[in-house]
């Protein structure tokens, strides 16, 4: 991968930064306070816990690509970007394209999903 094709996905990672830091997801509270007079019965309480229980989702997934994003920016920093952590292969400029913030080439990606959906089936 050449100098320009790193400079335009740092771009892009930092872009994807400012619109996480900026979105709001992170210190969105709305769904977070409960007054007392708002729940009259258990289908109201029940309600608002599913939507705390979507907002703590939400910002965890966001949190999640925030470190993510930030890890690959290291990982520029340190000139060791567009490498796979596991087989040390290049990650292809159009996987990284569509996700910059990716440490695992499009094999490993895809094992460690499985991984995680068979451990996911067996913990249920």
């Amino acid at each position: 991968m050449n100098k320009k094709q790193v400079d335009e996905l740092k771009e892009n990672l930092l872009k994807m930064k400012q619109e996480i830091i900026n979105g709001g997801q992170l210190t969105r509270t709305d769904d977070l306070h409960v007054q007392p007079e708002d729940l009259p019965d258990d289908a109201d309480l029940a309600t608002n816990i599913i939507n705390q229980q979507v907002t703590f989702n939400m910002r965890n997934r966001e949190l999640a690509k925030l470190r993510a994003i930030e890890e690959a920016l290291d990982r520029i920093e340190n000139g060791v970007y567009g490498s796979c952590e596991e087989c040390d292969e290049p990650i292809g400029f159009k996987r990284l394209k569509n996700q910059p913030f990716t440490s695992l080439c499009i094999t490993h990606a895809e094992e460690a999903e499985r991984e995680q959906q068979q451990h996911f089936q067996r913990a249920s």
